[in-house]
């Protein structure tokens, strides 16, 4: 190890070791820390090639090669921090830019919307069931027991405020009400009577109380169908009057489309008061939709509803949907997909959930044990089925829902802050992978002291 070089205030010239003509002596230190064995746990050439990332023939060639753009989105994963932090982290971090296989030297990158492009252009590529057949090929050789399989669901939550039919009616009539204002303006028409105004006032002081009885809630979500409904209206007037002057943009049309879908939802549950299918929750991220958990801390979550399932510690999505579904008719696909993953599967650990007769008839014809409740008299082997089915269930407790913890807790899927559907799926998945190939890089770590001491 060298002599570290204090420096002072009264130190005149620098000299640093030029990482150009010293390259394997940093590649070397980078190789051996923590962030060096995840690099080398993560199949780079295979997953690029996967992607089909092509270099484009025009302008100037870009910072990041296809290589270095997925490990950019690892490298937001692990590190946990927005996408400004990160850029300045990258270019003061000389393993930094060694992970994603750049070196900047003096130069820095002051464009802070370059992950977030990098980002957007990825989610358009992705597809999950190639490029985890890529990982799980590369992951199989450090698996002890590829054939034993864990399945449970999770749910990854978006970044939104917590929906009410009050906030969400608000934010429609919100949206609408600039939108007329702005058009009127540009039109050079005079803007419609409405009651705008005093319907801010009145939800200003709705929204500022402590406890709000169930008859003030009801009044206002009257008084706000009706505005909304009003406003809608004018604005199709308008559209349909002044159509040749009006050239709107496609984030207009899809907004409004939204709150048209919003209003006829809202007014189908002020009539029924009951909830209707695909029920919208925000408007801009439409794509959102209520996931009925039953958890005893959260009774429902928004966001992507997961089936994963888990070989020795390493997690693999195999369905998500922002909309919910049962995960309990998904098993035989799960071991399906297992199959094609790592080959013949002769253990099954599950929620009760997938305890179906279907699911237990296929598991018995495929010769699988589970960890199911037994049903009917007890076997020969009654006793050896009872140890073997605790320890599944113990595995499956302990091991699979502290992986999920992990990953909200360490590698960002506690919120997750993409603003389109893409970009949350891509957000998921790296989330999940990078956890993966943390993993990985640990079993590297001790399988390389275990060849030094022999």
């Amino acid at each position: 190890m060298r002599k570290i070089q204090k420096i002072y205030e009264t130190t005149q010239e620098i000299n640093f070791i030029s990482p150009q003509k010293e390259f394997s002596l940093y590649w070397k230190s980078f190789q051996e820390s923590e962030l060096g064995m995840i690099y080398q746990a993560i199949p780079w050439s295979e997953l690029a090639k996967s992607f089909k990332i092509k270099k484009s023939k025009k302008g100037p060639d870009p910072i990041f090669s296809p290589q270095g753009m997925l490990a950019l989105m690892f490298l937001k994963s692990y590190v946990g921090c927005s996408d400004k932090k990160l850029i300045l982290h990258l270019n003061g971090n000389i393993d930094f830019q060694m992970f994603c296989g750049i070196f900047l030297g003096p130069e820095r990158i002051i464009n802070f919307k370059i992950i977030s492009e990098i980002r957007c252009d990825l989610s358009r590529r992705l597809d999950i069931k190639i490029l985890q057949s890529v990982l799980a090929g590369c992951w199989k050789p450090y698996l002890q027991d590829p054939n034993i399989m864990l399945e449970d669901a999770t749910c990854y939550e978006t970044s939104m405020r917590y929906p009410t039919n009050v906030k969400l009616l608000w934010e429609s009539t919100e949206w609408s009400y600039k939108q007329l204002k702005l058009i009127c303006k540009y039109l050079k028409i005079r803007m419609p009577r409405n009651k705008y105004e005093e319907q801010w006032d009145k939800y200003n002081n709705y929204s500022h109380k402590r406890k709000r009885t169930h008859k003030e809630t009801t009044k206002r979500i009257r008084s706000l169908l009706y505005l909304l409904e009003k406003i809608v209206g004018l604005l199709m007037d308008i559209e349909n009057k002044y159509q040749e002057q009006l050239e709107l943009p496609k984030r207009y049309y899809t907004n409004i489309k939204t709150i048209r879908k919003v209003l006829k939802q809202q007014q189908e549950m002020f009539k029924t008061g009951k909830s209707v299918p695909e029920r919208i929750v925000s408007i801009s991220k439409s794509y959102i939709r209520p996931i009925v958990r039953g958890k005893e801390v959260k009774a429902v979550e928004f966001g992507a509803k997961v089936n994963m399932i888990q070989f020795d510690g390493i997690n693999f999505i195999e369905h998500l949907s922002f909309n919910a579904f049962n995960e309990g008719t998904r098993l035989v696909k799960s071991i399906r997909y297992g199959r094609s993953l790592f080959g013949k599967i002769t253990h099954i650990s599950a929620d009760d959930i997938y305890a179906t007769n279907a699911n237990r008839k296929y598991s018995t014809s495929a010769h699988i044990v589970t960890n199911f409740k037994r049903k009917g008299r007890a076997g020969k082997h009654e006793e050896h089925r009872k140890i073997i089915s605790r320890e599944l269930r113990k595995e499956r407790t302990i091991r699979m829902e502290g992986s999920f913890g992990t990953e909200k807790e360490y590698y960002g899927l506690q919120k997750i802050k993409a603003r389109t559907e893409l970009n949350e799926i891509l957000w998921i998945f790296f989330g999940v992978h990078t956890a993966n190939a943390v993993r990985i890089a640990k079993r590297l770590a001790v399988s390389r002291v275990e060849r030094k001491a022999s």
